[in-house]
Parts: C-alpha cells; sequence; structure tokens
C-alpha cells in the first residue's frame, strides 16, 4: 500500500550517525519499527545494529520508527529519518525486546492504518517480520500477526532473508514458502497448532514441505560484525555513552534466565576488535559502556579496561559478577567517576540460590561489597527475585538479613570517608521463561507476592541509608501472560493496549490467565515455543528443573560435553 503522501513537517531528534539513503526503486525498503518510545529504543544496542547491517547494503533502505509520544501535538507515526509512513515500505521489520510491548504493536498498526492480523492483510501491504530475542523465546503472541519471524541472531539471518525478498518475480504465496525452507526463518501460517480438552496443544500440523522445526542461527565469530553505537542521541538512558558489545551468551546457567541459554554458545570478541570500537566510541562519548550478559567473565577484561582508560576514556559497566570483582576492577570504575555499582544476589537464603543455580554464597556477596566499598564506590544497588519455586518466609527474611550485613558494611566505610551512600535494592517478582529449566514451574500468585513485597518494604523502610524499588506486581503478571502464551493470546491484545482488568478481558475471549501464569508444567507437556530449535535438549532443561526442585546445584561439564548446549 505504497502512498506518495509527505508528512507536512518532522521533528527530528538531536542526533549524529543518522544513514539517509536517496528512495530509490532498486532497494528494498525497510521500516525498522521499535515498539516503544525512541528514548527506549534508541538504548537499544540490537536495533543500531540491525539499521546498521541494512543500510551498509547497496540494495537496501532502512529508517525508524518508534511510538509516538502521546503528549506530542502530532501523535502521528513516521520514519525519523523521512518522515514517510508505514505504508511506504515493502517490509515492515519490529524489533522487540520485551513482552509488554507487544501491547504497543496494535497501536502502531491503527496509527499507520493497517490490518493487525496478517490473514486480513492484502498483498499491497507490507511484509511484516518479527525480531530481536522475543522472536527467538517466544513468537507465538505474535503469530497471527506477523507474516515471518526471523529466529536468532541477526547477522546470519539477513543475507538469505534480504535475497528472497528481493525476488520481484515472486508471488508473496511463492515467497513465504521458500523463506520457511530457509535456515531460521519461521513462517507461521504453514504451522497451526490444535488444542486439546485440557487447552494444551495437542499437536502441530505442519505443512507439507516445510521444516518441522525452526533452528536459533547465531553468528560464531563476533568479530566479523561490529556492534556498538551507529547513532548517537542525548535522549536515550545512555545517551552520555558509546555502547560497545563486549561477548554474547553465558556459561553461568542460572535456571531462571533466558539470555543465559537463547544466546549460546558463549562467545567474544578480541582485544583488538574491541580495541578499534573502542576508538570509534571515544570519537564520539568520552564514556564506554561495556555491554554483555557477563562482562567481568571476559577473558581479557583488565586489558580493555586498561585500554580504555590509557586512551583517555572512562568505564561503564551495567552490573558486576560477585565472584569475578577484584580491586583492580573496582580502581579502574573508581578512576571512571563510578558513583554506583549493581550487583545481583537474586536470592537472601544459600538455599534458594542454590535453587536458581546463582554459584555464589554469601561470604562472596559480602566481600564483593567491600571491596566496592572500599574502592570508593558511593551507591550499591543490589538485585532480587521473590516469588521463586519453593520460596518461604525465612527466605524472605534471607532478603532482610543479607542487606543488614551489606548496609553495615557500606555504612562503616562510609563513615570512615567521611560520606554514607545509599543502598537500593530492585525487588521483581520471577518470571517463569520459555527455554529455561523453570519453563515448568508456575509463577507466583499476586496475593503471595504482595505480601511479601509488604513484609520487604516494611522491614527495609527501617534500614538506614537503604531503599526499594519495585517492579508493578500487576505489570509482571501481564509479562508472564505474554511470555508464556500461545496464538490464542494474541488475539486480546489489541484489547489489552487499552488497558484494564487481565483476567476480566481474558474471560471474554475465553482465555483463562492462571493457566497460562500460576500452573506447573507436566514433564511431556508440548509448549507453544517448542517450534523453535534453541540447540539446548529439552531433556537436560527437565533434568536441571527436578536439581531446582531439590535445591541442588548443576554438576561440572566434563571435556567434550554435549550434554547441555552451554559450553559445546
Amino acid at each position: 500500500m505504497k502512498s506518495k503522501k509527505r508528512q507536512a513537517s518532522v521533528v527530528e531528534p538531536q542526533e549524529t550517525g543518522a544513514i539517509k539513503h536517496s528512495w530509490s526503486e532498486d532497494r528494498l525498503h525497510i521500516a525498522l519499527v521499535y515498539p516503544n518510545s525512541y528514548f527506549h529504543g534508541m538504548s537499544n544496542l540490537g536495533v543500531q545494529t540491525v539499521y546498521h547491517l541494512l543500510n551498509n547494503r547497496d540494495d537496501c533502505l532502512c529508517e525508524r520508527f518508534f511510538l509516538p509520544d502521546k503528549e506530542s501535538p502530532q501523535h502521528s507515526l513516521t520514519s525519523i529519518e523521512s518522515g514517510r509512513s508505514l505504508g511506504e515500505f515493502d517490509v515492515i521489520a519490529f524489533s522487540v525486546s520485551f513482552e509488554n510491548d507487544y501491547l504497543n504493536i496494535p497501536i502502531i498498526f491503527k496509527l499507520a492504518e493497517i490490518p493487525l492480523f496478517a490473514s486480513d492483510r492484502a498483498k499491497q501491504y507490507p511484509l511484516v517480520i518479527l525480531g530481536g530475542v522475543c522472536a527467538f523465546i517466544n513468537p507465538e503472541p505474535l503469530a497471527d500477526i506477523v507474516d515471518v519471524v526471523a529466529v536468532g541472531e541477526a547477522e546470519p539471518l539477513l543475507p538469505e532473508l534480504i535475497t528472497v525478498m528481493k525476488k520481484k518475480d515472486l508471488s508473496k504465496e511463492k515467497m513465504l514458502r521458500s523463506l520457511a525452507n530457509t535456515a531460521g526463518i519461521y513462517v507461521p501460517r504453514f504451522y497451526v497448532p490444535h488444542y486439546g480438552s485440557d487447552q494444551t496443544i495437542a499437536s502441530i500440523l505442519v505443512s507439507p514441505d516445510i521444516q518441522t522445526r525452526v533452528k536459533r542461527q547465531y553468528l560464531a565469530d563476533l568479530d566479523s560484525s561490529a556492534s556498538r553505537n551507529i547513532i548517537y542521541t542525548s535522549d536515550t538512558e545512555f545517551g552520555t555513552m558509546a555502547l560497545t558489545e563486549v561477548s554474547r551468551g553465558c556459561s553461568h546457567g542460572c535456571r531462571f534466565c533466558a539470555a543465559g541459554y537463547v544466546y549460546q554458545p558463549p562467545r567474544e570478541r578480541s582485544l583488538n576488535n574491541l580495541l578499534d570500537q573502542v576508538d570509534e566510541g571515544l570519537c564520539q562519548r568520552q564514556r564506554i559502556g561495556l555491554v554483555a550478559a557477563a562482562v567481568a567473565d571476559y577473558s581479557h577484561i583488565g586489558p580493555l579496561e586498561e585500554g580504555i582508560l590509557e586512551r583517555g576514556g572512562e568505564i561503564s559497566v551495567a552490573s558486576l559478577r560477585m565472584d569475578a570483582l577484584s580491586k583492580a576492577d573496582v580502581e579502574r570504575l573508581s578512576s571512571s567517576g563510578h558513583k554506583t555499582v549493581a550487583i545481583a544476589p537474586e536470592a537472601g537464603s544459600q538455599r534458594m540460590r542454590d535453587v536458581i543455580n546463582k554459584g555464589i554464597d554469601e561470604e562472596m556477596i559480602l566481600t564483593a561489597t567491600r571491596l566496592l566499598a572500599d574502592g570508593g564506590i558511593v551507591n550499591l544497588k543490589l538485585y532480587f527475585l521473590i516469588g521463586l519455586p519453593g520460596e518461604r518466609d525465612d527466605d524472605i527474611n534471607g532478603i532482610i538479613e543479607l542487606t543488614q550485613k551489606i548496609n553495615q558494611i557500606w555504612r562503616d566505610v562510609g563513615r570512615q570517608r567521611g560520606r554514607l551512600g545509599t543502598v537500593i535494592l530492585s525487588i521483581n517478582p520471577f518470571i517463569p521463561k520459555p527455554f529455561t529449566p523453570l519453563q515448568w514451574a508456575p509463577m507466583d500468585n499476586e496475593k503471595s507476592l504482595k505480601k511479601k513485597l509488604r513484609v520487604l518494604q516494611a522491614a527495609i523502610a527501617k534500614i538506614p541509608n537503604t531503599r526499594l524499588n519495585h517492579e508493578s506486581i500487576r505489570a509482571a503478571v501481564l509479562q508472564a501472560f505474554l511470555a508464556r502464551g500461545d496464538r490464542r493470546v494474541g488475539h486480546l491484545l489489541a484489547d489489552l493496549s487499552a488497558g484494564g482488568n487481565l483476567k476480566q478481558k481474558a474471560k471474554k475471549q475465553s482465555l483463562d490467565v492462571d493457566f497460562y501464569v500460576s500452573r506447573e508444567r507436566t514433564e511431556d507437556e508440548t509448549f507453544p515455543w517448542e517450534i523453535i530449535d534453541q540447540g539446548v535438549p529439552r531433556s537436560y532443561l527437565w533434568s536441571e528443573y527436578q536439581r531446582a526442585c531439590e535445591g541442588q546445584l548443576t554438576p561440572p561439564c566434563k571435556p567434550g560435553c554435549r550434554r547441555c548446549g552451554l559450553c559445546s
């Protein structure tokens, strides 16, 4: 549905590095859509990487779209680069990192005057693609909305995807069939789920000559592609930094963490590659933000940080792994002006840390706390989960007791240096995520979570220089509903985007929120997301769930191990 109609005016953000190609019919025109605000979208390194990869090709033009600001007098949906409308592009590519952003997708389609569901879009409308981490965790809530799902990392997927989409002699049906047999490409219309009387998936009917499962694709050699800021703007959470991706994947195997399983195997960039990216970044910003699931695990972290400092730069990291923290690490952070550092005990009791396979003990936590305090870090942020499987009252008390011990160290050192800092607790409800060992576990119910939160709030309020932040429990339940949902959930999104009570709206569509959120799964239940092959055996995830139920840590892998897919 292409149109030559232009917006009368385009309000451009203050940014540098945007790429503006001429609108040539020889190019594939791609609208890259992040279904949230510009502020959030431009904080996402994945969006910038895809934008760079597409615009580096002579045969592509990529422009960005974000959810318009509701307070703006021009509540219109237009591209940042040229002010064109979504319907003018050949392809609409959504990059989705957070399940709750699903609710913004119906709004974007409505503003663009494009039908929401794929079955309602005739051939004149753009092809709609889903990418981003949600696309390879569980794309099923969007399966009836999008035409194509890109399962995995952009670098290995984009070349073949673009080659097929540029074939002008293919009808839409033939194009989709060709894509459906391309590695890492999932075309939902060729897979039809059938539900049993208990509402679980009884079977999935796959069209003839279509791959039965879609294997996630990943980039084996990270040095072959840069992943850093291409566009710089102050209007993001990390506006003062040049972000640089250090590695992908994580070998620690925390049982609640989807990122730890869907970005396997662990890979890292060479030191020379990263220092080259640092040189590029320092031309724009003095502070380098190091991005990874586990920055401290990078094998050359010391030389990398020293290289940044030697070049006159500063270092920023999102969080630190306590068992890998050294005095030298803290000194480098302190010399970079770091005032606040985050660590993630995740649970207050050793029993619960063993359930989630955290692999640290209280002594490690307190040692890291002292290192940070002695190193001049002023504020400490602590990440905790509540509602973990098998959690008891004494586990919640464990969070309080651990916080008291950490706070004592923080205040003692603060008095010595003449400046008392703040300890900040970030409390989030546990959400069982696909492709983790805890995907079989139920989410704790709202009443229980609220009670636990009240206990923590009352206790933390009595601890000096300590405060507690927490995620909305209602938002967490919604996230769990979307994260574990099937195609039936997708038909509720337009209604949910208007707000209101989740359970009431689900009931109108004959859906039971508890069925998706707070129900423990059986060993042999087929999950909606299992059309995707992550490379980690289901049997391994189940054995890890059993160890979690028994409070056992994961046994070390032996050389040549292939049982888990995490170290191969």
